[in-house]
């Protein structure tokens, strides 16, 4: 028996469906965030959309991707 070429079907109450992974967030010069660590800042600068300057009132911390520990508000 021979498999046929097109993907594989899955159903909807399969437990093997993957999880499909959030699109990383976007941040701007001018937002507000939150960050778990540094608390509450603003973007200053975008870096390529690798990296963002935060301004966290007393510091200035470069944040690289992923931002797991930091969210917009």
């Amino acid at each position: 028996m021979t498999r046929s070429e097109g993907p594989r079907r899955t159903l909807p109450s399969s437990p093997f469906i993957r999880a499909v992974a959030p699109a990383p967030e976007q941040f701007a010069v001018g937002d507000r965030v939150s960050h778990d660590k540094h608390g509450l800042g603003r973007v200053v600068a975008v870096e390529d959309e690798a990296s963002v300057i935060v301004d966290f009132g007393s510091t200035h911390r470069r944040i690289s991707t992923p931002f797991s520990a930091m969210t917009k508000l």
